[in-house]
């Protein structure tokens, strides 16, 4: 099973493509994702890396961790598991988003 690695303390302008390239000297790295702004795409300055093999992904965690990478030290460990969302402005309770307004 693929495990998923959380990577944090990026450079802002670090690209899936660079960060993949990075990983990829670990092992076989199935997917690198660089998370960006949805209004400016810039870097949030954290990532998720996943690779096809777990003996890869604790390497890559024991090499990479506290590593420094373009004047930022990295922050490499196991990501934890994605919480569900609840989506528009309801919460799974039945609760609704706003409230009354006045003008």
């Amino acid at each position: 099973m693929a495990k998923r690695l959380f990577v944090g303390s990026l450079p802002y302008t670090t690209t899936s493509d660079e960060l993949r390239e990075l990983f990829s000297k670990i092992g076989e790295v199935t997917s690198a994702d660089v998370i960006t702004d949805k209004m400016t795409g810039q870097g949030k300055g954290f990532a998720f890396v996943e690779f096809a093999d777990d003996a890869n992904a604790d390497k890559a965690i024991k090499e990479l961790n506290g590593t420094d990478y373009n004047g930022r030290k990295l922050v490499v460990n196991e990501a934890r598991p994605r919480e569900e969302r609840s989506s528009g402005g309801y919460d799974n309770r039945g609760g609704g988003g706003g409230g009354s307004r006045r003008y």
